[in-house]
């Protein structure tokens, strides 16, 4: 089994609606059969096509699938209100300004947690090596759970823990082997993390960091099917798989990485994505990753003074701590289509709005789009995504674009408070009068208006 992104360039939809089944029915027709799409994400768009960058595993024969595929979608019927539930999302790879580096998007959702009773969000978005500031009530969900979710076809349970098991990289250097042991145990210690087993996978399973052609960092996994085995053999005995394995990358770019301050794709985060979205997808368990060095050499070495959004990297030896931490309460998935409704489970009913950095298209945009759940975009988080949201056939109110975190959390308070975002801005636009209605009243502020 081999993990891996493809580029395609897929035909416009009609004012770009129906994009969801427009999208499953071109991928279908141009991967064939034996290729299982797992991340999807649209680069760049324009009048007449969609570049998109699809990860896959391919020689996927014999493999039990976890769902019924990339592009189910289940349309919610209504929208819950006894909650105000926020989705945060910052894309992996995509160099976001803010969220693209070591967990440095970590303070927004703290403060946007305190603007909803609950808030869901990615490994990515809180992820800080040995660090995982978590709000209270925030849910750790990996990023093709979160997919789902507001696809419709799943639902999350909060859970009081998880039996971990943890997938180690079974390195040469018993040194780098020992740290990340050591770091499960501390966890175990310091906080209680029910770790079942510690399972080593040999060198057969790699992970080759890659960019493509739009700059998004990607990469390949290769003999995915060695860890396939060690999970299905111990199916059962876990709810969550942390794993700890090397990402090989040029030598060079752990150094580059530190000196271009921000100007570099975190080139890590892209190849996590796609094992993460694997082992999730096929195994319905939450998953997340974290690199191990290549060598005691590139450990051992002082990355001097670094940018504040990297200093937590540059602290670290195992990078493990974070994802122990968030998959030891991260959410039950719940996938049978009755239970998805049952009490203590939140499905994309229960979701009051989605918020993510401007430009970025991918499922959780278009689930959002067509589940009828408000969008709001950031601006000033830069990215490397080419795509216009305006574009897209959003109902009335349904989308609002704006310059930073500071004004999504105003958006998010006036949404909750079922204040229509539009009324605080000025100059505040009149109501339309529709002169075609045949009535005395409408008949006479139509003779006003000519």
């Amino acid at each position: 089994m081999h993990i891996v992104e493809r580029t395609l360039s897929l035909p416009v939809a009609p004012a770009n609606r129906g994009l969801l089944a427009h999208l499953g029915r071109a991928l279908e027709f141009r991967l064939g059969g034996d290729a299982v799409p797992i991340r999807f994400v649209i680069t760049r768009s324009d009048p007449e096509h969609y570049e998109c960058e699809v990860g896959l595993i391919e020689r996927a024969e014999k493999v039990a699938w976890g769902g019924g595929g990339l592009f189910e979608f289940r349309k919610r019927a209504s929208e819950a209100t006894d909650r105000f539930v926020v989705v945060l999302i910052v894309p992996t790879g995509v160099g976001a300004e803010i969220g693209g580096h070591a967990g440095d998007a970590g303070p927004v959702a703290r403060m946007l947690a305190e603007a909803c009773d609950v808030l869901i969000t990615h490994p990515n978005v809180v992820n800080a090596s040995d660090i995982n500031e978590l709000p209270g009530n925030a849910l750790y969900v990996e990023g093709s759970i979160l997919t789902r979710l507001l696809m419709g076809v799943v639902g999350l349970q909060p859970v009081r823990s998880n039996r971990v098991i943890s997938i180690l990289h079974a390195h040469e250097s018993e040194a780098l082997v020992n740290a990340a042991v050591n770091a499960v145990n501390a966890a175990r210690a310091s906080y209680g993390l029910n770790c079942p087993k510690i399972v080593l996978v040999d060198r057969g399973f790699v992970m080759r960091s890659e960019y493509n052609v739009s700059g998004r960092a990607s990469g390949e996994i290769l003999q995915f099917r060695d860890l396939y085995n060690i999970l299905t053999a111990e199916r059962g005995k876990f709810d969550a798989v942390a794993i700890s394995s090397v990402i090989s990358v040029p030598p060079a770019f752990h150094q580059q990485y530190f000196d271009k301050a921000g100007e570099m794709v975190n080139p890590w985060g892209g190849v996590e994505a796609l094992l993460t979205h694997s082992v999730s997808s096929l195994f319905n368990v939450p998953s997340a990753h974290s690199p191990m060095f290549e060598s005691e050499q590139i450990a051992n070495s002082d990355p001097g003074i670094v940018d504040p959004r990297m200093a937590a990297e540059a602290i670290s030896l195992t990078f493990l701590q974070c994802v122990l931490k968030g998959l030891q309460r991260s959410p039950r998935l719940i996938t049978a289509e009755d239970a998805i409704q049952g009490p203590g489970v939140l499905s994309a009913r229960d979701v009051s709005c989605l918020v993510l950095p401007d430009r970025c298209v991918g499922l959780p945009t278009l689930a959002a789009l067509e589940q009828g759940i408000p969008v709001i975009a950031v601006r000033d988080n830069q990215n490397l995504l080419r795509n216009d949201l305006t574009l897209l056939p959003w109902s009335p109110g349904q989308f609002h674009p704006v310059e930073n975190y500071f004004e999504a959390a105003g958006v998010l308070a006036a949404i909750r408070a079922g204040v229509d975002p539009s009324a605080l801005r000025r100059p505040l636009r009149p109501v339309q009068i529709d002169s075609g209605a045949t009535t005395p009243v409408a008949k006479t502020h139509a003779l006003l208006r000519r």
